[in-house]
């Protein structure tokens, strides 16, 4: 099972970091689409963007 990708992940998701999401508390692992921008990811989904928002 080979894969063309520049990081090889073999499934180990505790050695991801995480942070709490700003809207809800719930964890949020580090996800392959956020590894550009990982330092400005505040909210899990997009249900807690707009409830983020609404509240702040």
């Amino acid at each position: 099972m080979s894969h063309d990708r520049k990081t090889p992940f073999r499934g180990n998701k505790s050695s991801l970091p995480s942070k709490p999401c700003m809207a809800c508390g719930r964890p949020m692992s580090w996800r392959r689409a956020w590894r550009n921008t990982w330092g400005q990811v505040r909210y899990c989904s997009q249900a807690c963007r707009r409830k983020g928002r609404a509240d702040g």
